[in-house]
């Protein structure tokens, strides 16, 4: 028989890189958002939620084609969470966004995926910054690259991040103020007392010392 489509399964999905059918697009912002998500552009809470959020309005006149990287990325994630399903998958989301858009759109997508619709997203992503801003549960993969390799069960976020890091034998902490993942310089002080302590991911350092960063 014939494999049933994403969206028959009830998926909704960003793939990784820029969809071709959205760069193709002869319209602009405001026009694919009419053609692919027009239901999703009537509920007052998405436009306040995900698009005012996403700064999508000041795209709304902008030719498709025309956008950069990082303007491409946030109509992707609105695109997506603009389409009803039951599990939204987001490949690499972080992908052309600076440190803060990748926190804002870590939050609006926790928000509206998990906390407004109830549902499920699984997010696909390798930047510490947004993973630490939405995750929930982690999993690890683990084993040699190209080789094979073993999906661990899903676990807490630090547990997660620090069997991760553990693997690499790397310690990071986390900026009390701007929530960025900093790394600590091997051999530091930092590093010996969070690798003694278990704690090679740090969530909290009010304990800020630039010489030992990286």
């Amino acid at each position: 028989g014939v494999n049933p489509s994403l969206a028959a399964l009830g998926v909704s999905y960003k793939m990784q890189g820029m969809n071709p059918k959205i760069r193709k697009f002869n319209g602009s912002v405001q026009d694919i958002m009419e053609r692919d998500i027009n239901a999703a552009l009537g509920d007052r809470l998405f436009r306040l939620l995900v698009i005012k959020a996403l700064d999508i309005d000041s795209l709304s006149d902008m030719k498709v084609a025309s956008l950069s990287g990082g303007e491409m990325q946030r109509l992707s994630i609105v695109l997506c969470l603009g389409t009803p399903a039951r599990v939204y998958l987001i490949d690499e989301p972080s992908a052309g966004l600076d440190c803060e858009q990748r926190i804002i759109a870590a939050k609006v997508m926790k928000r509206w995926v998990v906390n407004h619709l109830g549902r499920t997203a699984f997010i696909v992503e390798h930047d510490f910054v947004m993973a630490a801003a939405m995750a929930d549960k982690v999993v690890v993969y683990e084993g040699k690259p190209g080789v094979d390799c073993v999906a661990r069960s899903p676990c807490s976020v630090g547990d997660g991040f620090n069997r991760f890091l553990k693997n690499l034998n790397v310690t990071f902490r986390r900026d009390p103020i701007n929530f960025r993942p900093r790394i600590n310089k091997k051999g530091s002080r930092k590093d010996r007392l969070q690798k003694k302590a278990g704690e090679y991911y740090l969530f909290d350092d009010d304990d800020d010392e630039d010489d030992d960063d990286l």
